[in-house]
């Protein structure tokens, strides 16, 4: 079976790929050439190319790929790669996220709309998932989603207390510096092994009919409090990181202005696991703590730390 991956390369792809050519798969990989290309891919064919939303030319080198599965983990233009891949496609998966939902009523978090999402990108790309979904039942094309929360795991600087991706912060969580968090500490974050977000990739293009129709979140078994995240990076850095409590409102005006970070210790995020483990078997691999420590071992392997 001939497998398409678009971002094949990255934090997510690389564990993604290296599960389909376990299996025997077929494998393209779409990459934009900006990462290197992991030892061991002989066998893959490796296409440097742009994702470019409504391109004419772009639709029509999808088209002419002609995949059997395509995976698209970037999901910038869902119904575009949809219209494009159709004629061949039996089987679309896109890549999504746990803040597509909306700031969660319910936790864990099932896969459906929980309040109006906040970030205009993320709430365009939920729609036109939903809507791409509703084509593709309508043609007898299978269709999944995947939605991670945090992803974390080697590959790329995790999650950090102030709600970024910032090196420069994880040096100050190894010295020890304070932490500024809204009380009382007890949102949820789920940090989630990109090796457990490919696994619902994997396992969905391994079940297809299980899969089609269906949205599913993926993360870790449970979540962690904004207090236990700090104390977890505490322990793995070998240090004491004091936290200093401010109001929320104090935080995200003062502290944390920006949305896209304070909204880190606003939002739970805690998925419910209940449906991809029921129809497609889905165990995560990594804890939290886990998952975070592979990141910062991967930090100090790539001497940034």
């Amino acid at each position: 079976m001939q497998v398409c991956v678009i971002g094949g390369t990255g934090h997510i792809g690389k564990n993604l790929v290296q599960m389909l050519l376990g299996e025997g798969y077929a494998v393209t990989v779409i990459t934009t050439g900006r990462t290197p290309i992991p030892a061991g891919w002989e066998s893959v064919n490796v296409i440097q190319s742009a994702y470019r939303r409504g391109d004419a030319e772009w639709a029509a080198f999808l088209r002419d790929l002609a995949p059997e599965v395509l995976v698209d983990i970037l999901g910038a233009d869902v119904p575009g790669i949809y219209e494009a891949v159709k004629p061949s496609c039996q089987h679309l998966v896109v890549c999504g996220s746990l803040w597509m939902f909306g700031e969660p009523r319910v936790v864990p978090t099932p896969e459906e709309t929980q309040n109006p999402c906040g970030f205009e990108g993320y709430a365009r790309r939920y729609e036109e998932m939903l809507a791409t979904r509703e084509r593709a039942q309508a043609d007898g094309i299978a269709f999944s989603a995947v939605m991670p929360p945090n992803i974390c795991g080697p590959g790329k600087i995790p999650l950090d207390g102030h709600g970024g991706r910032s090196i420069e912060v994880h040096r100050s969580h190894q010295r020890g510096e304070p932490v500024t968090l809204p009380e009382p500490g007890q949102t949820l974050i789920g940090p989630c092994d990109a090796w457990d977000v490919a696994q619902g990739f994997f396992l969905s293009i391994q079940n297809r009919e299980a899969a089609a129709g269906e949205i599913f979140n993926v993360g870790s078994a449970y979540a962690l409090t904004a207090r236990q995240f700090i104390e977890v990076y505490a322990g793995i850095y070998g240090v004491e990181i004091p936290i200093e409590w401010v109001s929320w409102e104090e935080y995200a005006t003062r502290v944390s202005p920006n949305p896209g970070a304070n909204y880190h210790f606003k939002g739970h995020m805690c998925p419910d696991l209940t449906k991809i483990r029921t129809k497609l078997g889905y165990v995560p691999r990594y804890t939290p703590e886990e998952t975070m420590e592979r990141a910062v071992a991967w930090m100090r392997a790539e001497g940034m730390l």
